[in-house]
């Protein structure tokens, strides 16, 4: 449907002409059905345009159109689409070159794929320079390229220049692909959900970025499926589902008097405000991390202490979370756990067990008992299997007798709500919430008393998030199971969890039931986590003039 573009009265862009005209959008590819139908919104300078809903909405494909990267086959068509001015609908491939950097910058979620990893990340932004600006000498572009890591809110961006991608830590590199964006100058940005994979106080950090540039004058497009994300940034929001912008207006009637049901359940969907934790469990410790403590040493002897005296329990039917930024330890500590990193000094007990007691057969016995679902439901499946084979194999190890395998992995796939239909079907033919139930059901085939999940819901949209999150408490509450919940998502953790760990630089700095430490933390750097979390709020109305 065609949507009426809206400005709220006090935005400071409310007289100016629409730096972005985007009228009857569509987008197909080849002989398929159209991805983006008939989507029409403006844009103006200064102002940010969120752009909200599910994978396969036609968010991101909306934003490639652009850009003119709508992708191989792509059909484009529009009634409008200009950008002060210019019909991009007319450019050339070369015409689209001068457009793309210079006029549009284009950030993308995962910058340690987007960066060259064998180059600097100063090289990275000297090369944006250079085709934006030929007649700079070297010693210019690297000197614009520092003073553009230093905008982008790079610390010591001299020295940083001069690293690789690896080299830095998630929100630097992120902030080195917009300093990579800003290189053009560009009076408009494009930005692809790109705080989904960062953590919260990085998240803020990001956010904060992209207000100063708003306030400097720039236009922000930013596609996320994090409400609470846009309701911090954004001017305006549009709703995409299944092609179409069904709602659209400012950001406070959108996020808080939604007139459309979709919207309604998206915003239902927020892990905000309602809690789906049991009453914890009083029963056995099922596993137990005992002054745990690693230390990796680099070829050049360089030592990094991962997890430094790490003590935690888990109850029978408890969920554990485990928060702190990338690289405090909490994945270390989780491969500990299971048994797949050996720590330095400490012990670990999986039901009175410790793995250092055990041989190599007892240890493949005991894994029965702890499973894990992580992230990257892809990258945790052989692409050739189908689900039969995936859920087989589980079984097969957990000692089910192949001629009951395909009864028992149909009965899987139901208790995670999936119709043993899928059983023939191999991942890249499952969405992401098919995939994780599918990864949920593998880990209960051995029916374990602990599951570890590390970020299970952090590449989910809102809306399948909440329902895989809703399926792992009804397992809980018909199994007993216990979970020890990993995320850089505070508010899932507060939606779920009975008890919090808080880890810093390898240490647990705070712990205790959830309540108490997300309402009353006491560690500083608690207190910054919670302080960091996003959160469904009206925009602040600016007063306007008389």
């Amino acid at each position: 449907m065609s949507v009426q573009t809206l400005t709220s009265p006090g935005s400071p862009a409310h007289a100016e002409t629409a730096l972005l005209k985007v009228t009857g959008l569509r987008v197909a590819f080849r002989h398929n059905a159209a991805v983006v139908k008939d989507s029409s919104f403006e844009l103006r300078r200064g102002e940010c345009l969120a752009i909200v809903g599910e994978s396969g909405s036609g968010k991101s494909v909306t934003a490639r159109a652009l850009i003119g990267l709508a992708g191989a086959g792509s059909q484009v068509d529009a009634g409008r689409l200009e950008l002060d001015g210019t019909d991009l609908l007319t450019l050339s491939e070369r015409g689209w070159r001068s457009v793309r950097g210079n006029r549009i910058g284009f950030v993308l979620q995962d910058a340690l794929v987007s960066l060259d990893p064998l180059r600097t990340v100063g090289r990275e932004v000297e090369e944006a320079i250079a085709a934006h600006a030929p007649g700079m000498t070297r010693s210019e572009r690297r000197d614009r390229a520092v003073a553009l890591l230093e905008r982008a809110g790079i610390p010591e961006a001299a020295r940083r220049a001069d690293q690789l991608p690896h080299e830095l830590s998630g929100g630097l590199r992120q902030r080195a692909l917009i300093a990579t964006a800003l290189a053009g100058d560009p009076d408009l940005i494009i930005a692809d959900e790109p705080t989904t994979a960062l953590d919260v106080t990085v998240q803020a950090q990001i956010l904060e970025l992209f207000e100063d540039l708003k306030a400097e004058g720039l236009a922000l497009l930013v596609i996320s499926h994090d409400l609470a994300v846009v309701s911090r940034l954004a001017d305006r929001i549009a709703v995409m589902h299944d092609g179409e912008i069904v709602e659209a207006g400012p950001a406070g009637e959108v996020l808080f008097a939604p007139r459309e049901d979709y919207t309604r359940l998206l915003i239902d969907a927020v892990p905000e405000g309602r809690s789906l934790r049991l009453n914890r469990a009083s029963g056995t410790v099922v596993a137990r991390a005992h002054s745990v403590t690693k230390v990796f040493r680099s070829p050049g002897g360089h030592r990094h202490t991962a997890v430094d005296d790490v003590t935690f329990e888990l109850h029978a039917g408890e969920t554990v979370g485990l928060v702190g930024e990338s690289g405090s330890g909490k994945t270390t500590t989780a491969r500990i756990l299971l048994g797949l990193t050996e720590p330095d000094s400490g012990r670990v007990e999986i039901d009175g067990r410790a793995w250092a007691d055990l041989d190599k057969r007892e240890r493949v016995a005991q894994r029965r008992a702890i499973q894990v679902v992580y992230q990257d439901t892809l990258g945790s499946f052989d692409p050739r299997y189908t689900v039969a084979r995936v859920l087989g194999e589980a079984l097969g190890v957990a000692g089910v007798p192949r001629g009951r395998r395909r009864q028992a992995a149909g009965e899987l796939l139901d208790s995670v709500g999936l119709p043993t239909g899928v059983l023939g079907r191999r991942p890249l033919e499952l969405s992401g919430g098919q995939r994780q139930r599918v990864a949920i059901a593998r880990a209960l085939a051995p029916r374990p008393r602990v599951i570890v999940c590390d970020e299970p819901v952090s590449a989910l949209d809102v809306s399948i998030q909440a329902q895989v999150l809703d399926l792992l408490v009804d397992l809980q509450r018909e199994t007993g199971v216990s979970y020890l919940f990993i995320s850089h998502d505070l508010a899932v953790i507060n939606h779920v969890s009975h008890r919090v760990l808080v880890m810093k630089d390898g240490r647990v700095v705070e712990q205790g039931d959830v309540g108490s430490v997300f309402d009353t933390p006491r560690h500083p750097y608690s207190r910054e986590l919670i302080a960091a979390i996003p959160r469904l709020a009206p925009p602040q109305k600016e007063e306007v003039p008389a």
